[in-house]
């Protein structure tokens, strides 16, 4: 379900939209996925919230709970906590998906790093010391960005450059306080001696 065509901007609009759409899947047995879920099934109890939002949490409730057996709906959030509690039983399994430990990023990067020409100096472990607790997608994002990084350098950059400038990058959009709080180990931080 693509939010940008579901949520609009007058009052009922999206409640319209949303009829529509269940409307259409009662017509065919169909998979209906939510990602980011919470934009539609946020905690009415929410004081910060419009009562349009109430309304709109009311109604999907009801047209889930008017769905056929033949249309399986799977919603996705990072924010479970904003959900509403009815939300949660509207749905029969709930599957939580922890971020990855260290030594899983370490093997996720191995994967990355060993289809690339040449490998940066620093040991995986210590990087992912340095970044903290990341999911996948940002240990992704990461490499994609060290990999771009160094080829639109021509070849004047290496990679353990294109690292190190990502880090620094890294670093600074992050705050050490938040760095040092999710390390499982207290490594102390690499100093430009030890780079």
């Amino acid at each position: 379900v693509r939010y940008d065509a579901l949520i609009g901007s007058y009052l009922g609009e999206t409640n319209a939209r949303l009829r529509k759409l269940f409307d259409y899947v009662r017509t065919t047995p169909s998979v209906l996925f939510f990602d980011e879920f919470d934009a539609i099934g946020k905690e009415r109890g929410d004081t910060h919230e419009t009562g349009e939002i109430k309304r709109v949490v009311s109604f999907l409730l009801m047209q889930l709970d008017q769905l056929p057996s033949y249309v399986i709906v799977v919603a996705a959030t990072n924010h479970g906590e904003l959900l509403d509690r009815a939300v949660w039983r509207r749905f029969q399994m709930r599957l939580a998906f922890p971020a990855p430990k260290k030594n899983e990023i370490v093997v996720f990067w191995y994967r990355i790093i060993s289809a690339w020409p040449d490998a940066p100096k620093m040991a995986l472990g210590r990087l992912a010391s340095r970044l903290g607790n990341v999911s996948y997608a940002e240990a992704l994002d990461f490499c994609q960005n060290v990999r771009r990084r160094q080829i639109l350098g021509l070849g004047e950059v290496s990679v353990d450059e294109a690292l190190r400038a990502e880090l620094d990058l890294w670093t600074s959009r992050v705050t050490p306080e938040i760095i040092n709080a999710e390390r499982s180990d207290k490594t102390p931080p690499e100093t430009d001696a030890e780079r």
